[in-house]
C-alpha cells in the first residue's frame, strides 16, 4: 500500500485476495474477434453517407500526410472490433491512438490469456469482482517500473507485451492480438488516459497511484503533442470515450491552440449510438439532451466550428459502423 500519513483513515488494501484469471469465467474470448480480411468482401446495406464522407477525409489525410487521431474506450475490444483498429495501425493509416484504462485491461487480458470480460452481477456480490492476480499484478509492475523510467503508459504495456522483461518476462498466449503492442511495434504513439479508481488493478495491493499518475501524465503530454500536429488539418475520431476521450482531445487541442497551433480545417467524428440533435446543439441550447452529451457538444459541434473544420456523428452499433468505416477506408485506399 502507498505510504499515507493525512488525518484520515484509508483502506487497507493489502488484504484483498485474489484468484488465478485462467479460473475467471469471461464473456469474450479470442474467437469473437473479428477478421479483418474477411471484412473487406462483405457488402455494406443502408451505408451512411456521412460515414463514407469521413472514410473519404480519413484517406485523403493520409494522403497528405496529415494526422489521423483516434481515441477509443473499451467496447470496441469486448464487441470483437480490436483487429481493426490493429490493422488500421499497422497499415499506416492512424498516427496516434488514444484510449482509457479499461481499454488496456481487456486488451491485456485477450493477449495474455484469450480471454476477457468478466460478469460484474455475477462475481460483485461474491466480492470477486476485478481481481484477477494476474491483471492486477502485472499491469501494476509494468507502470511502477514505467514510472522509474519516466516513459508512459502506453509504451511500458507495449514493452511488456512484445515480451521485454518489464520489469519481470511474462509469457502471452497471444501478443499478436493486443492493439498496445501493434502500435509498440509500429512506433505509433498510444497514450493511456486515466481517472484513478476507475479500473480494477486500482483495487488490489499492487496498486501504486503515483506510477499510474506518472506514467498516464507523461501519456497525456504525448498525445498533447499529437494533437498540435494538426494545424494543417487532419482527422480526430471518438470511438465511445464519450467522456474521458472527449475531454483528453478538447483540453489537447486548446494546449495547441494556445502555443501557436490550432487545428485549422481540422475532420472530427464521434462514433455512438444515441439519437442526436446537431442542430440544437449547435445552437447551443442548453434545452437538448444532446447538448449535454459531451462528444456531440464538443466533438461533433464546438470543435470543428471554433477552426473552420466539419464534424460527424456516425450513430449506430460499432459492430457494424466500424466494419463498414473500415471497408470503405481499405477499398478507397486500394
Amino acid at each position: 500500500m502507498m505510504r499515507y500519513e493525512g488525518k484520515f483513515e484509508v483502506f487497507d488494501s493489502s488484504s484483498v485476495r485474489t484468484y488465478p484469471l485462467k479460473d475467471r469465467p469471461s464473456e469474450v474470448n479470442i474467437s469473437d474477434l473479428i477478421d479483418e480480411n474477411k471484412v473487406i468482401d462483405e457488402v455494406d446495406s443502408n451505408l451512411s453517407g456521412d460515414l463514407e464522407e469521413l472514410a473519404s477525409k480519413v484517406v485523403e489525410a493520409k494522403s497528405q500526410d496529415k494526422p489521423v487521431i483516434m481515441f477509443s474506450g473499451a467496447h470496441i475490444i469486448k464487441n470483437g472490433m480490436g483487429p481493426l483498429l490493429s490493422s488500421l495501425i499497422k497499415k499506416g493509416i492512424i498516427s496516434a491512438l488514444g484510449v482509457n484504462g479499461a481499454f488496456t485491461i481487456h486488451d491485456f487480458e485477450l493477449a495474455y490469456s484469450g480471454k476477457t470480460s468478466e460478469s460484474i452481477p455475477n462475481a460483485l456480490s461474491e466480492g470477486l469482482f476485478g481481481f484477477a492476480e494476474e491483471t492486477n499484478r502485472f499491469i501494476n509492475q509494468a507502470l511502477v517500473h514505467g514510472n522509474r523510467l519516466r516513459i508512459g503508459y502506453g509504451e511500458a504495456m507495449g514493452r511488456l507485451i512484445s515480451g521485454e522483461p518489464f520489469p519481470e518476462k511474462v509469457k502471452f498466449m497471444y501478443p499478436e492480438v493486443s492493439i498496445q503492442y501493434s502500435a509498440y511495434k509500429k512506433n505509433i504513439p498510444l497514450c493511456v488516459h486515466c481517472a484513478v479508481g476507475t479500473d480494477i488493478y486500482h483495487m488490489s495491493p499492487y496498486f501504486d497511484g503515483e506510477a499510474l499518475g506518472g506514467c498516464s501524465g507523461r501519456d497525456f503530454l504525448i498525445f498533447a503533442n499529437e494533437i498540435s500536429k494538426l494545424v494543417n488539418g487532419g482527422v480526430v475520431i471518438v470511438v465511445g470515450s464519450a467522456v474521458i476521450g472527449v475531454e483528453v482531445i478538447l483540453k489537447a487541442i486548446s494546449m495547441a491552440a494556445n502555443v501557436g497551433k490550432p487545428p485549422k480545417g481540422i475532420t472530427t467524428a464521434s462514433f455512438d449510438i444515441r439519437e442526436a440533435d446537431l442542430e440544437q446543439t449547435s445552437k447551443n441550447n442548453k434545452n437538448a439532451p444532446s447538448y449535454y452529451f459531451r462528444d456531440i457538444k464538443s466533438i461533433v459541434t464546438r470543435i470543428p466550428e471554433a477552426f473552420g473544420g466539419a464534424g460527424y456523428y456516425i450513430k449506430g452499433d460499432h459492430r457494424e459502423t466500424l466494419p463498414a468505416f473500415y471497408r470503405s477506408i481499405v477499398r478507397r485506399s486500394a
